[in-house]
């Protein structure tokens, strides 16, 4: 599947500042990828250092001068990512409990919601349980909006979708963790998080929004919840995210998506 993403950012720096970005697709085994990324500041163009992160993710580090700035990134995809084999390391990071993520304390919850549930059906009860159960309501969260809040609230996005089905996968032992990607088809058109969940010896996607078929998604971040995967994050000084835009098509058009059949993210 060929797939052409990208994501524009504009930036007010107020005094020198460092800035992480995640917007670049990860180099995933498998996949080719002609890509292009630009940081034009008004006075000249700055040049990011390139650090590589877990599951093939890379993030860019970027000094910015007081003024305005233009992040411009664009991505032709094709291919199919390989499928590597799992980490047992990554097994047991992604049930332990995080940032967002409280899982420790959802344990009888969850076992009373989804203790009779098997575990062949337990991946589509949880994603049909959060995606009734919560409400999307763009700006109903913050920046530390965490998964026992979102509960609580009955509404939120992705991100908090996301953390609230790694939550209740976590708490019933199954590893899970966040990524963020590039949703062909999401209305509205954002970054998106979605959730991949460890069974059937495989990392399969779990998207409770239903808001963009799973096969077309493309993986730019993947970490413990959305403090791993952020699009931008301040390192130093005081910058403001003026406006961003992202967009993602499947060239030849969307896939359906069966939500009853396990998806990796491909």
């Amino acid at each position: 599947m060929d797939r052409t993403v990208g994501a524009e950012l504009g930036i007010t720096a107020y005094g020198e500042c460092e800035l992480e970005l995640q917007i670049a697709v990860a180099r995933t085994p498998g996949l080719h990828v002609v890509e292009e990324l630009t940081i034009a500041h008004e006075n000249g163009d700055v040049t990011p250092v390139e650090v590589d992160t877990a599951h093939d993710g890379r993030l860019h580090l970027v000094t910015l001068p007081a003024g305005f700035s233009r992040v411009t990134y664009q991505a032709r995809v094709s291919g199919v990512a390989e499928l590597p084999d799992p980490a047992p390391a990554d097994l047991s990071l992604y049930r332990r409990p995080s940032r967002y993520i409280e899982s420790d304390t959802f344990g009888g919850f969850a076992v009373s919601e989804f203790g009779d549930v098997s575990d062949e059906d337990l991946l589509g009860a949880v994603s049909s349980w959060v995606g009734t159960r919560l409400v999307y309501v763009p700006g109903s969260s913050g920046p530390t909006t965490g998964a026992t809040d979102t509960l609580l609230s009955g509404a939120g996005v992705c991100r908090d979708y996301a953390h609230l089905v790694i939550a209740l996968l976590r708490s019933l032992r199954v590893p899970a963790r966040l990524t963020a990607v590039y949703a062909p088809g999401c209305d509205p058109m954002d970054f998106h998080a979605v959730v991949e969940a460890f069974v059937s010896g495989a990392w399969q996607v779990v998207d409770a929004t239903a808001l963009a078929p799973r096969s077309s998604l493309v993986r730019i971040a993947t970490g413990r919840d959305a403090a791993d995967t952020a699009f931008m994050t301040t390192v130093s000084g005081n910058v403001n995210l003026d406006w961003s835009s992202v967009s993602a098509v499947a060239d030849d058009g969307l896939p359906a998506d069966d939500v009853t059949q396990l998806v990796a993210l491909r």
